[in-house]
Order: C-alpha cells, then structure tokens, then sequence
C-alpha cells in the first residue's frame, strides 16, 4: 500500500515515456489505489505534458470506463479534489501544491466523468460508482454515506467558486470548475424536460441540496464573475500545465478528442491581441447561472402527503408540484447593493438576499445583449426579480438596453426564433408599466445607425420601437408566419398606445400601412374560402378541411385587425393632442387658413398642433385601455432547458454525442430550437397555445 505500481499493459504494452505518463496509465488501469496511497499524490503533483494520438485518447476512456467499476477511481480523485478545495479556500497561497493538485485533478476528473456520463447505460447513473468499497478501505469521516461523494465535491467546487476572489492567480482554477460543472450537469442531457420525484441526477440533486447561505454565495459570484468580464490573464507561463512552447498537453488532448471541453484554444488564452477581449470566464458563470436557476424538478405527490388536508378539497394540489429551486429564488430575490429596500413598517428585508451593483449588472446587459444568453439572462430578471425590473424601469438611459434588443428584432432573419421570443416577451414586459411607455417617448435619439432603410435623425426610442415591431409583424408575415410572433408584436403596441407621445411621421406611416396589410391579407382570404365554398360535394372531404383551416386563419387575422384598429383608436381617443402627425381631420383647418406665402412644413405642423386642442373625439367609439400581461406558464421548463442547454452546447465547446441526447432532437441546430417554443409562446384570448398567457381586459 503506498507503492508506485507496475506498468500497466496498455497500447499493445508501449513503455511509458515519462513519469506522467506512467501515472496516467495507472489511474486508467486495473490496479485500484487506497484513498491513503501516495499514487494520488504523485499523479496529482505532477505536471502532465503527454500527447496521445485520438485512437489511444478513446481507448484511455474506454478503459477506465471498463475499470472504475472496481478501482472506485473515479469517486476516489473527486475525494481527493475535494480536499484540495478546502485547503484551497483556508489558504491565500496559489503556489501551494493543493492549488496544483486540485488544477490537476479537475482535469482529468473533468474529462472521464464526461465520458461515463455521455455513455451511462442506465439512467439513475450507477456506472460513475459515486462510492467506495468499503471492504477495501475505511470511508473518510466526511464523506455521507447517506449523501454521497457528489454532494462533497459539489459543495466543495461551489465553496471555492462562491468564497475565493477571482485573481489572476484563481483565474484558471475558477474556470476549470466551471467546465467541471458543466459536465456534472450533463447529466440532464440524457432526459427530458420535466423531471419526476423519481429521476436521478446526482450532481444536480447535489447543487439544490446545498445551505442557502452558500447559494446566495455562488449566485452572487457568477454574476459579478459576468459583469466583470475579465480576460483571461496573459501570463501563460506561470500556469504549469502548459508545456514548452505551448504545446498542448494530455489533458487538453483528451479535452479536444474525447470531450473538446476542458480547455478552449491555448492560442486564445495566450494572445495579446483585442480578439482576446471576450471572457471565458464570465460565459462559463453565465452558462452555469442558466442551468442552475432554470432547473425544475417534481415532487411527488408522496413527498407532501404531510402537508396535505385529504378532508378538505381546497388542500388538494390543483398541478404537480415542484420543489423550490434555491437557486432560482437566490436570483429572483437579489437586491441593489447601492439601495437596501425598505417596507412600510421601515425594515430591511428579512433573511440572506444577494446583495448585486445594479448599476453594473445593467450596463454590462446593454454590451452583451448581441449573445443570446444576455438575452435569457435579462429575461430571467425582468420576469422574476422585481426589485430589477423597478430598477431598470426608473432608468433615463433605457435606450442601454433596448438599443440593442430592437437591433436583435432588426436583424431577425439572423436571429434564432427563441431569441426574437425572448426579445418580444422582455419588451411586453417593459411595457407593461405606464411610466416606461411614457418616458421612452420622451428620448431622443440622434440617429440609428443599423436601421438601413432610411435616415432617422432626430427620433424617439417609443417611434423606433413603434418602426421596429411593426416592421417584425410584416417580415413574419411573409416568412415566419407565426401566430404568436404576432401576438406579442401587437400586444406590446397595445399597451404602448395610451401613452404615446409626438409620434415620428414615419412610424405613424407604418402603423397604419400595418394595418392597410393586414386588411389586404384578411380580403384575400376572405376571397379564397367564398370560392372554395363553391366547390362540389363530391370534393367535401378536403374541401371541409381545407374551409376549416382558412376559417381558422381568418378569425386570426380579424383578432389582429381589431387589436390594430383599437390600438390606432386608443392614440385617437387618448393621445391624439401629444400627437400632431395624424392629418385627415385637418384639411379642413388647413383650407380655411388664409396664410401669406407658401406653406413651410414648420407652419403645417404649427397649425395642426393648435387645432390638435379643439379636436373631440365624438364619433369614436370609447373603448377600455388595451392592457396585455405576461404570465410564464405553469411547466416553463419545457421550454427553458432545452433551450438553456441548446445554447450551452453552441457556445462552451462540450460536444455531446447526438445519439445520447434526449433533451431536444438531435437533429435541431443546437442554438435552435423551433418545435419546443410553444412553451414559451404568448397567448391572448382565442389564441390557444401551450405558453405564457398575455391576458386583455375583460
């Protein structure tokens, strides 16, 4: 016990080159080491520059696929990780062999627990052999059996995370246990959406089971590790791993074959150059943050039945219900750093709350809402934190933010549809508030240089909006023709109505050639099923058919006009004199001025802007304010993990064998997702669907 081992036979019985080598050999092999042998220690402390041919990579994980079943290897490295964790976060010194060890042992932990994971043959995932042989050596005093070895490593990787600052001494451990995560909750890739009291995923069950206090921690630091957007620091040589010349080593060689994770490009890291601007750290904690706070998991029935009143009806649970997700809650509870909220009675809030700069956190949206995950990541607070929602609603600079999101609604032909939902939804929220929809009108922006069909000089961010959601509800028209693309375009508009201010000549324009397409599309329809209604009796079957459908499509589209017709109706009825651009009930005023000279357009508009007061609405018909809300339907999970995980395959660099994915199609792109976003689509009266309802007045 203790002693180095003999060479494995491995690769047609090759000799080891090096120590390291050697070492790696060992760990895949037949011959299991005691927690207490000091092989773990010289496996751990030795800087590893091996390069393996990808044939000898796959065979290496195929290999300690086929051991660990007795070695218990794998349990035993995370032990031992897990342990240099702790001393880690007891300990300021980043030159401590525990910081090497643990830099050590999340590499190659990292890489073989994803391929067991990507190959697991059973799905409660007993081929990681997450526990040892206890006839073989005494189990560590802090090792649970009753939790297991994943709840210590979990709770040591998210202490470290939540606790140590991020240096450019911790920056590379910091990231690599983020990747580290990844691959633990990879798991998830291997199922569906909604999770039953009975599925298993031991790392996921592992996070949520974790002190809120940590929570809060963890939460926190992936957040400020976003809003910092720390470049990796450019001092190479002083991390071991790397070898001579910046070759890479064993471990980025089986990342890159077997699992393509645990390292991005060296190149990359090394580079001094400005296309080393983006962080890795800050998409690893944004990727970690999604999955985190989007996973949702059912109880059970059996799991309440202490709680439950069976004599009593309205005891009875009306749905399945889910445990709550601390981290979620971390999230949807965090508050301003700069403004401790107070209540009525003049109390702080009670408990641990994350403690963010707003201010930051909204500025570093406003950069980064080009990339998707901003986007679900604005989402996510906008929809649950309403302490950031207010935050974001007082702003005077909100063209920060949705500058960026009208950009993302411009280019849609190269936008994903989730992300132009995303878009569509955080915008209805927004402009659910009177106050945003007031103030939006009132910013100015000098021009818009990415709107590329005429000049905008001089134009609200309300008119730009107006400009660019009517402008999405045509392109849908002629290309998505997505009903409730539409519906959330013209809900948004709705509720901007009321409140709109000096509306620009050229949105007004195009809100009313919305409507004159509209009017067109619904004609013509109207025409074709007057025809088909002509046809034989013998045709009925797909006639009947064919009738039905068109009748579906015109009922749509009559909803439609009439959310447009009430929307031009609300600007009349309550915004008409902040709005000089509506002209038809001025020519008469205009022929009975006798004026000197031609007419300038500065004395057109003078014009209609002092008969904009004698204006009286009589003959409009006064109809309730427009008033669209955005509830998240009651199982959104269907819609945000595969999604969240979509996006995390597209932009961390974890390949996924397609064939071991359950989660979504295999063969959907993996920053698409089209035939899951029902889930997430709003709904308004008889538009049925399967998401979030946008609900109108009664």
């Amino acid at each position: 016990m203790g002693g180095v081992p003999s060479t494995p036979s491995f690769n047609g019985g090759a000799q080891p080159q090096d120590t390291a080598e050697y070492l790696i050999e060992a760990f895949i092999g037949e011959k299991s080491f005691p927690l207490a042998s000091d092989y773990w220690q010289k496996l751990l402390e030795l800087p590893l520059h091996l390069h393996w041919s990808s044939n000898r990579v796959q065979k290496a994980c195929l290999l300690f696929a086929q051991n660990n079943c007795h070695t218990r290897h794998l349990a035993k490295i995370l032990i031992h990780l897990s342990w240099c964790l702790q001393e880690c976060v007891s300990t300021s010194d980043v030159s401590s062999s525990a910081y090497v060890k643990a830099l050590n042992a999340v590499y190659i932990s990292s890489v073989f627990l994803k391929h067991l994971i990507e190959n697991a043959k059973t799905d409660n995932f007993e081929d990681l052999y997450m526990s040892l042989n206890e006839s073989e050596e005494e189990i560590p005093s802090n090792v649970s059996k009753v939790q297991g070895i994943e709840h210590l490593v979990v709770h040591s990787v998210l202490n470290y995370l939540g606790r140590v600052d991020v240096s450019s001494d911790t920056y590379l451990l910091h990231h690599e246990l983020l990747n580290f995560m990844l691959v633990a909750l990879s798991t998830q890739l291997l199922s569906g959406p909604s999770l039953g009291a009975d599925d298993i995923h031991p790392f996921f069950d592992a996070a949520m089971a974790q002190p809120t206090s940590l929570v809060n921690l963890v939460i926190r630091k992936l957040l400020l590790n976003y809003v910092a957007q720390l470049r990796f620091p450019l001092k190479a040589s002083s991390y071991y791993i790397f070898s001579e010349g910046y070759q890479p080593g064993v471990l980025q060689r089986v990342g890159s074959v077997a699992a393509n994770l645990v390292l991005l490009p060296l190149n990359f890291f090394a580079s001094s150059s400005n296309e080393a601007s983006k962080s890795p750290l800050a998409d690893s904690s944004l990727n970690i943050l999604l999955i985190l706070v989007h996973y949702r998991k059912c109880l059970g029935v059996d799991r309440l039945k202490d709680k439950i009143d069976y004599s009593s009806p309205d005891s009875l649970p009306k749905e399945e219900p889910f445990f709550e997700n601390p981290y979620c809650k971390a999230l949807e509870n965090a508050r301003d750093i700069e403004f401790d909220r107070v209540d009525l009675e003049g109390n702080a809030p009670s408990g641990l709350v994350v403690r963010l700069p707003f201010a930051s956190l909204f500025d570093t949206l406003g950069m980064c809402l080009a990339d998707e995950t901003s986007v679900l990541l604005l989402y996510s607070l906008v929809q649950g934190n309403s302490d950031f929602l207010e935050y974001v609603l007082v702003r005077t600079d909100l063209d920060t933010l949705l500058m960026p999101l009208l950009e993302t609604l411009y280019n849609a032909p190269r936008r994903t549809s989730n992300q132009i939902y995303m878009v569509l939804i955080i915008l209805l929220i927004l402009s659910q508030d009177s106050s945003f929809n007031a103030s939006i009108h009132k910013l100015v922006l000098p021009f818009v240089p990415w709107y590329q069909e005429r000049v905008l000089h001089q134009t609200s961010l309300g008119s730009l909006m107006v400009i660019i959601l009517t402008r999405t509800v045509k392109y849908n028209l002629s290309k998505l023709r997505d009903v409730y693309l539409h519906t959330n375009c013209l809900a948004t508009l709705a509720n901007m109505a009321p409140h709109v201010h000096r509306l620009s000549g050229y949105a007004s324009q195009r809100l009313v050639s919305l409507f004159d397409m509209l009017a067109r599309k619904y004609n013509k329809l109207a025409e074709i099923k007057n025809d088909k209604m002509h046809v034989p009796n013998g045709e009925s079957k797909e006639g009947d058919s064919l009738q039905e459908d068109m009748a579906a499509e015109l009922h749509i589209y009559t909803d439609f006009l009439r959310i447009v017709l009430e929307i031009l109706n609300a600007i009349l009825t309550y915004a008409l004199p902040r709005n000089p651009e509506v002209l038809d009930f001025f020519n008469s005023r205009m022929d009975a001025q006798k004026m000197d000279g031609e007419w300038s357009v500065e004395k057109v508009l003078q014009v209609i802007v002092v008969n904009c007061r004698s204006w009286r609405g009589d003959g409009i018909k006064m109809f309730t304010q427009l008033r669209f809300t955005y509830e998240q339907e009651s199982h959104p999970e269907e819609f945000f993990i595969p999604y969240v995980w979509q996006l995390v395959l597209s932009r961390s660099g974890l390949s996924f064998s397609p064939s071991s994915i359950n989660l979504f199609p295999v063969d959907a792109p993996l920053d698409v997702q089209d035939n899951v976003e029902e889930a997430e689509k709003p709904q308004k009266d008889e538009i049925n669907g399967n998401g979030p309802e946008i609900e109108a007045p009664v």
